[in-house]
């Protein structure tokens, strides 16, 4: 199924709407989740994750990149939670080197997003990661549901007036 142009809308607006989502990643024992404060950048070419080494899914991305970041509409308590619109970016993470060009316009566009994290770029225990999407599955409701190639998702963040998206 090819995704339409109104569906390509509430994607996008399910990306920039939110700030907090749901981080699985891989542990030793198996696959663990947990919630995490997301930054999406340009094209949604990448995410972007700023997380305490004192926290489980930090050490599991140091370990293994590996990782997907479950974006959900919020849950008003009415109707059917099964018809709420969501999407899981699967992708690798790569830390991003403090000391390299990418890490200030990365700090810059997560502070411009999330204020609040300003004090915590001060403490030398966080890491900033990007998480590079791989794979789409976008649930726009009850039977619409697509799976997009990063390609897919960057051409439609790109283009959102595009036919295509």
């Amino acid at each position: 199924m090819t995704i339409t142009g109104p569906e390509t809308h509430h994607l996008l607006h399910l990306i920039a709407g939110q700030r907090w989502a749901a981080l699985a990643t891989l542990s030793e024992e198996g696959p663990s989740a947990s919630m995490v404060a997301y930054v999406p950048e340009p094209g949604c070419s990448g995410f972007l994750l700023h997380l305490s080494h004192l926290a489980a899914h930090t050490r599991h991305l140091l370990n293994d990149a590996r990782a997907s970041l479950l974006i959900t509409q919020p849950d008003t308590g009415e109707g059917d939670p099964q018809t709420l619109a969501r999407v899981s970016i699967q992708g690798r993470v790569s830390v991003l080197d403090r000391e390299g060009e990418e890490f200030s316009a990365a700090r810059a566009a997560y502070i411009h997003r999330l204020p609040a994290a300003e004090l915590l770029f001060g403490f030398n225990d966080f890491v900033l990661f990007r998480l590079k999407p791989l794979g789409v599955r976008y649930v726009g409701g009850f039977a619409r549901a697509y799976t997009l190639s990063a390609e897919q998702l960057q051409k439609i963040a790109n283009n959102p007036a595009s036919p295509d998206g």
